[in-house]
């Protein structure tokens, strides 16, 4: 159940992107060198406090998510918060996580080209009283600019997550989403500290799939208001175009399948911890299904006009469409909760 004060979080957060981040701010930054406002990066962590909710308070963080993916916010956010201060704390290191919490750095988690843990490649030798990591890292979210990098990487004992700071190549990727950069990042013999154990690590990764399906339901939103507002303004043949029938259920299909979506990542978001693997790997199945759907549907609704450049229907595809593969995709979510379920 939701409680007032989450409400008031709510409220305060999409007041606060809807001053910051309108559809033209959006459209600047993801032009921009950075690919952000660091202003309005300081302003979320240090004014708002956000940062905090890396340390705990996953019903919350999920709730700002929803409302980011609402507002296609280009910012640090999502990686720095919800990936690698969700890690690092799943993890206990205060250090670290000291820094992400008073916004004074950025950082992103970089797991495997896939998402999956099954799938590491890179791998992690000793080196003294430290280790070094050696192998390349793919579509890490905000890996171009990170100053942070925690590092899924094998052991001779199993895998670990590793922190690393410097001493590593780092290649700006091109996204099929602008607002959202990617980064290939290339270690060689890189020095790195544990931070980890494979069980924290796996934790950090299912925390992860929930942020995701979190900001996907508030993306999918986006998506349904969108096309509801179209269709009640939209005249053909003398009526609003959400009078046809056809319209009419493809706008309640949406509705449906968009409130079943939050139902699927509050429930991720807030359940025991015994019980998140299960309730990550359905969250991440269906929520990337519906923000997709959600996301092509709008654009159907608004005919041709959701195609062009200047309409932000394209931008809630090509972020659904790109927020499928990040750490698994539904097809992969759907084969691992087949096998906790021992199916």
């Amino acid at each position: 159940m939701v409680t007032g004060e989450q409400d008031q979080l709510r409220d305060s957060v999409r007041r606060f992107l809807a001053d910051k981040s309108p559809s033209a701010a959006v459209r600047q930054w993801m032009r921009s060198e950075a690919g952000f406002d660091p202003a309005v990066w300081r302003q979320l962590t240090s004014q708002l406090g956000l940062g905090a909710l890396a340390e705990g308070g996953l019903a919350e963080l999920a709730i700002v998510l929803e409302e980011t993916g609402r507002a296609l916010l280009p910012s640090p956010f999502f990686a720095t918060v919800a990936l690698a201060g969700q890690a690092l704390a799943a993890c206990g290191d205060e250090r670290l996580l000291s820094s992400i919490v008073e916004g004074s750095r950025t950082a992103t988690l970089a797991v495997s080209d896939t998402g999956r843990l099954e799938d590491v490649t890179i791998t992690a030798t000793k080196s003294g009283k430290g280790w070094t990591v050696s192998g390349t890292a793919m579509f890490v979210v905000d890996g171009p600019a990170a100053e942070l990098v925690l590092v899924a990487a094998r052991t001779s004992s199993g895998l670990g997550l590793f922190a690393v700071e410097d001493g590593f190549r780092r290649c700006p990727l091109d996204a099929l989403d602008p607002t959202r950069r990617l980064g290939k990042l290339e270690f060689a013999g890189t020095p790195a500290a544990l931070v980890g154990s494979e069980e924290a690590l796996r934790e950090a990764v299912d925390l992860a799939v929930i942020a995701l399906a979190a900001e996907q339901v508030g993306g999918a939103q986006a998506c349904l208001d969108m096309a509801v507002e179209y269709a009640k303004t939209r005249v053909q043949f003398g009526r609003p175009i959400g009078s046809f029938q056809a319209i009419k259920h493809k706008c309640a299909d949406l509705l449906v399948e968009v409130d079943a979506a939050r139902s699927a990542a509050g429930f991720a978001a807030s359940c025991p911890k015994d019980e998140r693997p299960a309730a990550a790997a359905a969250a991440g199945a269906y929520c990337s299904r519906v923000y997709t759907r959600a996301a092509k549907e709008n654009i159907q609704i608004h005919g041709g006009i959701g195609y062009t450049w200047e309409h932000d229907a394209h931008l809630h595809l090509k972020r659904a469409k790109s927020a499928e593969l990040l750490f698994g995709t539904p097809v992969a979510h759907r084969a691992r909760l087949a096998g906790l379920a021992g199916i």
